[in-house]
This record gives structure tokens, C-alpha cells and sequence, in this order.
């Protein structure tokens, strides 16, 4: 059981599949993380602190909140080998805690932006399910896109996951120390 409690060390568990057809592309992301949904939604909706541990990120605030509902910014460049795309966004997210999280451009250098994140129990561990369509601005070719797409998307998820296994470590509480007697 201890062995299953374990944060992976590759990203080989994060399957994503990348569509892009034409100006659209699709994103769908599946993985499970072994963390309670509430220790992975802190994570996912820190969006204040999402730049000190998604490294694509030069930027991210957010800039109001209305409930339920937050206005945020990011910035970032995207990179893999020679190929690198600065992006920004200013988004709405509207929040379910601990179940969902709806996203939608309201600028940036995409033409449209839609995405969903749900937060499903398994087996004592959260399943995170992602998915994302755009509209780019600019053409993506189909397979250097597919790869370069599927590698950020990755990059991203495997980041979160590691921050969320971090502030498990620090806020699980230690075995106190037993001194033996003499």
C-alpha cells in the first residue's frame, strides 16, 4: 500500500491526447494524482502562486473574484527543443469546489478558449480530468503541434502533481519521535 502512495517519478500515467483540426485544437488529459480531492483543488485554483511551480509561467494573479468566480491573468512561453510560443490570457473561472473548474478566454493571443477540469474520487485517490478546445491565432502544424501540445500539457500537469505531493509532505503530520527509556 505505501508503494501506491508514492508520487511517480516519469509522467508515463498522464495520458494526453492531442486533436488538432485545422485552426481547433483539443486537449484531453487524464491522470490520478494520490492526494484528496481538496489537497488537489488547492493546487489547481492557487492561481496566485501558479508561476513558482508551473515553469511555463513568467505571470499569473488574479486580478478580481465575484463568489464563485475569478478573473485571472497568465503569462508564459511554452518551449520544447527549437520551437518556443509566448502566450498570455486573461480568463473566467467559475469554481464547483472540489469538482469543477470551468474556464473561458476573455483575451489573449487565442481566438477562443474553453476548458473544463473535473476532480473525480478513485479508490482513495483524485482523478483529474482535463479538457480544453481552442482556437489558435496562429497555425499549429499537425504532428509537430500534436507533440509539442501533448509535451506542454504534460509538463504542466506533471508540475502540478509534484506541487500538490510537496504540500502533502509539509502538512502531513510526522510519527512523533519515541525516545526509548533507560
Amino acid at each position: 500500500m505505501q508503494l501506491a502512495m508514492a508520487a511517480p517519478t516519469t509522467d508515463e500515467d498522464i495520458e494526453v491526447k492531442v486533436k488538432i483540426d485545422g485552426e481547433s485544437v483539443t486537449v484531453d488529459l487524464s491522470l490520478v494524482v494520490p492526494a484528496t480531492r481538496h489537497e488537489v483543488w488547492l493546487v489547481l485554483t492557487d492561481f496566485g502562486h501558479m508561476a513558482d511551480f508551473v515553469s511555463n509561467l513568467k505571470e499569473s494573479r488574479v486580478i478580481s473574484t465575484s463568489g464563485n468566480t475569478l478573473k485571472i491573468f497568465q503569462r508564459g512561453v511554452a518551449a520544447y527543443g527549437p520551437i518556443n510560443f509566448p502566450f498570455e490570457s486573461t480568463r473566467e473561472i467559475r469554481l464547483t469546489p472540489f469538482d469543477k473548474i470551468k474556464s473561458h478566454m476573455l483575451s489573449g493571443n487565442m481566438r477562443r478558449m474553453e476548458g473544463m477540469t473535473r476532480l473525480i474520487d478513485e479508490n482513495g485517490q483524485t482523478r483529474i480530468i482535463y479538457h480544453t478546445d481552442t482556437i489558435q491565432e496562429v497555425w499549429v502544424p499537425p504532428l509537430a503541434g500534436n507533440i509539442f501540445i501533448e509535451h506542454e500539457v504534460r509538463e504542466q500537469f506533471k508540475e502540478m502533481r509534484a506541487e500538490i505531493m510537496k504540500r502533502k509532505r509539509v502538512n502531513t503530520p510526522s510519527a512523533p519521535i519515541k525516545i526509548p527509556a533507560h
